[in-house]
């Protein structure tokens, strides 16, 4: 999902089962991914339809991939994930050319992107690149006040436009 110049892509691992059964994103109800996006980007309201989760991410220049393309996968943990396909990243950022820094949603995402792209891609087409913590129930270490903190932090370096901290 990207809208028009998008500056940053997060990528997450690959959609959970009941992401892929509702075709959305982030669609477990303890998944703090959208509550987050709505703290930092100062949505007008708690409650947003999934439309306009999306659009609130179009219009901050954030565009929203997953590192895997296919796997076999019993359940939804990353943990789980066996004989994985990466998604064609090079061919996406050819298109959206705008991307200037990658946002790795949790360590799978990234160690996905590193096996399949080097850590010589990043450098190549002049990317940030940012590891930063799961926003999955899964990763309960991470508050939420500490993950907003972390990834409004690396969102403001992105350029993106956050909400104060």
């Amino acid at each position: 999902m990207a809208g028009k110049n998008p500056a940053c892509l997060i990528l997450g691992s690959m959609p959970s089962a009941r992401s892929l059964a509702e075709k959305r994103y982030y669609a477990h109800p303890r998944n703090r991914f959208w509550p987050l996006m709505r703290s930092l980007l100062d949505a007008r309201c708690s409650a947003l339809s999934y439309d306009e989760e999306l659009e609130m991410l179009k219009a901050s220049g954030i565009a929203l991939w997953d590192s895997i393309g296919s796997c076999r996968r019993a359940g939804s943990l990353d943990s789980s994930i066996q004989d994985l396909s990466p998604n064609p990243i090079a061919d996406f950022l050819q298109i959206h050319s705008s991307i200037r820094c990658i946002l790795f949603n949790g360590r799978k995402a990234q160690s996905v992107f590193e096996r399949a792209f080097g850590a010589a891609f990043i450098d190549r087409h002049r990317l940030q690149a940012f590891a930063l913590p799961s926003t999955s129930p899964a990763n309960a270490s991470w508050g939420f006040e500490r993950l907003r903190d972390e990834w409004g932090r690396v969102l403001a370096i992105c350029g993106i436009k956050i909400k104060d901290l």
